[in-house]
């Protein structure tokens, strides 16, 4: 059956890469404003037209640059912060000497943060330290001399493109501890439906190939001896693990990903399905099935997981409470949920019974029943007096079992 893949995509770097962009383009009009406003006082007004000029063409061409940290290269970051440093060092030849001295801006103005943010957000704290150093540098050759605004400037501008660098860095940590959780999650779910399954089909029919075996004895007891070996091996394997939970997200460069495949059942109608017709089949001689006149609509995934952990429930009371036991289901459709209950006339279940058999890889009431309940967001409660059978109630959500339902259908 075809393969759906879900991808969720986890980034707090593409809102700064959004907000690196607009900032350019503000800060580059900026730019030119001030030097429109301050034109009458340059002493070669065409070198700063000239570069103003090349700016504008650079940081407007270069935006798909800045979208994200894959476009966003080395070699762009290098000639980015030159652009930056040479407009720096042309502003003595454009603008005069008192000007400069009084702490007029430089060609670029603020501008040049927006180059050395690049590198904090590209390579972290470190690649900003060596930007912000080298915007540093020049501010102070430009100067000729450390004055007071120019220290302060320079400084301010270190510390935040530092601050921001190891932002981005703390932030993609968790972007991929997220994501190894949500990994974890999902094989974890994958492993317990694969549980609840080989629990249902493969454990029963090598527990029933044992017992046969041994009662007819000769080479079929052989072949039961082999059986049981397997259903220890495979309860042990069930109950272990069965994915290795490494291979289900990656670390894209646009932020970490995590991609879950849905397998969905094609061959069934979309739509509610009527969970009578699917507890029906559970009925029979020694079956009893009580339930409202009235049609008890599902999304047809809860439904057909809520009629398993029925059939799990039942498989349980043939096993354990005998051949001539009788079982009662009684299906009540409340307004905010849909209740099965399952009982059974059987001698009951010792106190403990439950822990020792899941500490021994028998995982029917653990996973084909409340693990089924709790994947749909509902609960199974299980109540036993020995000597006055068992009984199961299993509780489903109405609108947890909706919401299933649309997530099946994405």
């Amino acid at each position: 059956m075809p393969r759906r893949e879900r991808v969720m995509r986890m980034s707090v770097e593409l809102p700064l890469w959004r907000a690196l962009a607009g900032y350019r383009v503000l800060t580059m009009l900026y730019a030119i404003g001030l030097c429109a406003t301050a034109y009458d006082h340059f002493m070669r007004p065409w070198v700063a037209v000239g570069y103003y000029a090349v700016l504008v063409v650079w940081t407007l061409a270069t935006l798909p640059r800045v979208a994200n940290a894959a476009s966003c290269t080395r070699g762009f970051l290098a000639a980015d912060l030159t652009v930056a440093l040479t407009g720096i060092l042309l502003t003595p030849l454009a603008d005069n000497h008192e000007r400069i001295a009084g702490g007029g801006p430089t060609l670029p103005s603020i501008w040049t943060a927006g180059a050395v943010l690049a590198f904090a957000i590209k390579g972290g704290w470190r690649w900003a330290a060596v930007a912000s150093t080298a915007v540093a540098a020049v501010n102070l050759v430009e100067r000729g001399s450390p004055a007071r605004d120019t220290v302060h400037n320079v400084i301010l501008v270190w510390v935040a493109s530092i601050a921001i660098g190891y932002v981005v860095e703390v932030a993609r940590a968790s972007e991929r501890t997220l994501a190894r959780a949500l990994e974890i999650e999902a094989a974890t779910r994958e492993r317990e439906r694969l549980a609840r399954d080989i629990h249902d089909g493969v454990l029963q029919v090598l527990a029933m190939v044992q017992r046969r075996g041994a009662v007819i004895g000769g080479e079929a007891a052989e072949l039961g001896r082999l059986a049981g070996e397997q259903e220890v091996a495979l309860r042990t394997l069930v109950a272990g693990g069965l994915l290795p939970v490494s291979r289900v997200s990656e670390d894209a460069a646009a932020g970490a990903v995590v991609r879950a495949v849905d397998e969905p059942y094609d061959d069934e109608p979309a739509g509610p399905v009527d969970l009578r017709t699917l507890l029906a089949r559970h009925a029979g001689a020694r079956t009893s099935l009580a339930e409202p006149g009235a049609p008890v609509e599902l999304p047809r995934p809860a439904a057909r997981e809520l009629a398993a952990a029925v059939g799990a429930a039942l498989d349980n009371v043939r096993e354990h409470a005998g051949a001539e036991a009788r079982a009662w289901i009684l299906v009540e459709d409340e307004p905010d949920e849909i209740v099965v209950t399952v009982r059974d006339d059987g001698p009951g279940i010792p106190k403990g019974r439950l822990a020792q058999a899941e500490g021994e890889g028998r995982l029917g009431v653990a996973q084909s029943i409340r693990g089924r309940l709790r994947d749909l967001g509902g609960s199974a409660e299980l109540i036993s007096v020995p000597g006055q059978g068992t009984e199961v109630e299993l509780k489903v959500p109405k609108g947890a079992a909706r919401a299933r339902g649309k997530a099946e259908k994405r």
